[in-house]
């Protein structure tokens, strides 16, 4: 038995002229292969997709979800709490094993809360953001279940005052913050400028007043500049300007700051040349932070909140490769699955130019018989597509192709519905 480790994904031709610079993908350390084949939660592929029973699928390695929290709290300093937000990946049995791991969870619709009480997340460890929150969300959800509420608009504060006079029981909230900077370097950018999330940092003091006239709970400050960075000077830059924001406006404030969300942004390596974040600036300067707090918010718990950096890099999308094709030279290689179940992977889910996630033939990942070839799904339209003329080993009918970095934003955030082919199955394994 042999064991090595998923190889780096070259994305350009493999004919490209050797003198030419070849970017590629970061090594897919975190899968062992074994006799070729890929394993995934301790199973080679080809026995996992029999045990599923079907492709295609998406697959995550609980190992590997609990790893990259344990990594986490070893490089930020104790006493900073982390937090889960579930977007990133709803699954239940997810967020269920991620609910034992972290210290709260983020929720951004009653659904999600459903499934965040149901797996055993404690309620006053729950909190409940997003910009359109309804009316019974909030009155008949949120406050009946006691969990965090965070504040985006003025109109949320007199809906939260009816549910507490109702309820007999003061609403909990925060105050989520649109500041007035971004992340620099963010793949999205949740804060600066104006911005549906949040609430002005210019009208936050006014909202303050109506939190302290409504007799509601507050608890503190919710500030979340950005997603999906790989710039440790830029994650730390925000959380420095977050923390003086917040301090600023805690003047203000109608009661202690018990709660402090800095945010998260921290981002994994998807494309060619991107590099994995370094933890250790951002781990220094949460200390820094956490000291000047200590003195200046006492009773406040510091809070940093990550989807796609905890469950991002755990998971794998797997399709079966179901005809090979050669069009005018060029190999296309037809899977079972494709765009309505990844659609970040086909590059429609916020890239403004198209660029490959990492992607090999898991059945024969250590292959030395390769050619460029592009793996595309079974749907009418040329967007179906998960690898544009990669260098991947050679694969025909049967084979399994895999697509890494999908354990964020992947089966929950594409339209499977469309054009009427069958859902994938998710499994945690």
């Amino acid at each position: 038995m042999s064991t090595t480790t998923a190889p780096a994904a070259d994305t350009l031709r493999a004919d490209a002229p050797a003198a030419r610079a070849v970017p590629r993908h970061v090594e897919m350390s975190q899968f062992p292969v074994v006799d070729g084949e890929l394993v995934v939660g301790g199973m080679p592929l080809s026995r996992l997709a029999a045990r599923v029973g079907q492709t295609p699928f998406y697959a995550y390695d609980r190992n590997l979800l609990t790893r990259r929290v344990s990594e986490l709290r070893a490089a930020l300093p104790t006493g900073i709490e982390l937090h889960y937000a579930m977007k990133a990946n709803p699954m239940p049995a997810v967020v269920a094993h991620m609910a034992r791991l972290v210290d709260g969870i983020d929720v951004a619709s009653a659904g999600e809360l459903k499934v965040a009480l149901d797996a055993g997340a404690n309620p006053a460890e729950v909190s409940f953001a997003g910009p359109g929150k309804r009316d019974v969300e909030l009155q008949q959800q949120a406050v009946a279940s006691g969990v965090l509420v965070n504040l985006e608009s003025l109109r949320e504060v007199n809906v939260l005052a009816q549910a507490s006079a109702q309820l007999g029981l003061p609403a909990r909230v925060a105050v989520r913050v649109n500041p007035d900077f971004e992340l620099k370097g963010s793949g999205m950018k949740m804060g600066g400028g104006p911005k549906q999330f949040g609430v002005d940092v210019e009208v936050v003091p006014e909202l303050m007043a109506r939190i302290a006239s409504a007799g509601l709970a507050f608890e503190g400050f919710h500030l979340f500049a950005g997603s999906q960075n790989l710039r440790a000077d830029s994650i730390c830059e925000a959380q420095a300007k977050s923390y003086g924001l917040a301090l600023r406006l805690a003047e203000g404030a109608p009661g202690p700051v018990r709660f402090l969300n800095l945010g998260g942004g921290f981002g994994i390596p998807y494309f060619p040349g991107e590099q994995r974040l370094d933890l250790g600036p951002i781990g220094d300067n949460l200390r820094n932070i956490q000291a000047r707090a200590a003195k200046d918010m006492p009773q406040a718990s510091i809070v940093i909140e990550l989807g796609r950096y905890f469950v991002g890099e755990a998971g794998v999308y797997v399709a079966r490769v179901v005809d090979r094709k050669v069009s005018r030279g060029q190999v296309y290689l037809v899977a079972d699955g494709g765009l309505h179940h990844h659609l970040s992977a086909s590059g429609n889910f916020g890239q403004v130019v198209r660029k490959n996630y990492p992607v090999t033939i898991g059945s024969k990942t250590a292959s030395t018989q390769r050619e460029t070839a592009s793996v595309v799904g079974p749907l009418c339209t040329p967007l179906d597509l998960l690898a544009d003329r990669m260098d991947l080993p050679v694969a025909e009918v049967g084979d399994l192709a895999v697509v890494f970095q999908s354990g964020a934003y992947g089966a929950s955030a594409s339209p499977q519905s469309f054009l009427g082919h069958p859902a994938c199955v998710e499994v945690l394994v």
